[in-house]
């Protein structure tokens, strides 16, 4: 249903390793548009080795979230010695964290490669209050090389059909207008859109200067509230009132059970559901709620 990075060389091989310094860059000026720079406690769903985390300098809690343990205990190492953080190993679709306990979140590089968006939309949706802010970035199928492609027969599917294309196993671009349906559905409200990434092709990336591609892209991204384009689409959505804020709850208390949604108690190094019977490992501010103990 998701793909486990578990033990992968993500960071390595994907970004120090590759040549991703304008993916990084032009992804980092969408999400600071998009993003409000200060909060209370904000979730990064997907957050991997920690790569974006310096941009929530102004929360007063930060929660990364993976379902990859070896990738967030990576993010540990560079973020762990700052008491705002928290490391939660957890599933998409079966979230540890209590009712409306975010004020804010994100989900860059992770939606397309979820078999059921739906389901993991509802996820965050439920955690966040009414009216925070959710920072999302997915795969876009009708981007200009994609439409290129398929008029000149180098690619069999359509990038106007509106069902998700599935490319690769769990690699799948979105038709905009079917994901801002999703999220729609899920109770959300678009507030704003950005085209991100119009100049991701290798022969201006070899042949232009980083800084002037970087600033190409961020007077292309407000072209996102016209027509979305790109390979990559960052929307910032709001959530409609649907639960009661649980912004106020703090510590252990924001989580609980992946299984049941029960409350949690702590019992030394393990967080207890005694609706549900589970124990979940707790070491220090990281909390493994991938495999109960």
């Amino acid at each position: 249903m998701f793909c486990d990075y578990e033990g992968a060389d993500y960071r390595t091989r994907f970004w120090e390793g590759a040549d991703r310094a304008y993916e990084d860059a032009v992804e980092r000026v969408a999400l600071s548009r998009l993003l409000p720079a200060r909060g209370g406690r904000i979730a990064e769903f997907g957050a991997a080795f920690g790569r974006l985390a310096d941009l929530y300098a102004g929360y007063r809690e930060v929660l990364l979230i993976d379902y990859s343990r070896s990738l967030l205990q990576e993010a540990q190492q560079r973020w762990g010695s700052d008491p705002r953080f928290k490391f939660v190993v957890a599933d998409i679709y079966h979230l540890p964290l209590r009712d409306g306990v975010l004020d804010a979140a994100t989900m860059i590089r992770v939606v397309h490669h979820l078999a059921d968006v739906p389901a993991a939309l509802r996820q965050v949706r439920r955690a966040l209050a009414a009216g925070a802010t959710f920072v999302l970035e997915f795969a876009n199928k009708r981007h200009l090389k994609a439409i290129a492609r398929y008029a000149l027969g180098r690619q069999a599917w359509r990038p106007f059909d509106l069902q998700p294309v599935e490319f690769a196993p769990l690699n799948f671009d979105f038709h905009p207008r079917w994901m801002l349906d999703m999220v729609r559905a899920a109770g959300f409200e678009v507030r704003a859109r950005r085209a991100v990434s119009y100049l991701r092709v290798g022969f201006l990336k070899r042949r232009l200067p980083l800084r002037l591609m970087v600033g190409l892209d961020a007077l292309l991204q407000p072209s996102g509230a016209i027509a979305l384009l790109s390979p990559s689409v960052f929307v910032q959505l709001v959530a409609l009132p649907a639960n009661q804020a649980g912004a106020e709850l703090s510590g252990d208390a924001i989580f609980c059970s992946p299984r049941s949604g029960a409350p949690l108690r702590r019992e030394g190094d393990a967080l207890v559901c005694d609706a549900d019977g589970t124990r979940w490992r707790v070491d220090g501010n990281f909390y493994d709620f991938k495999t109960p103990v």
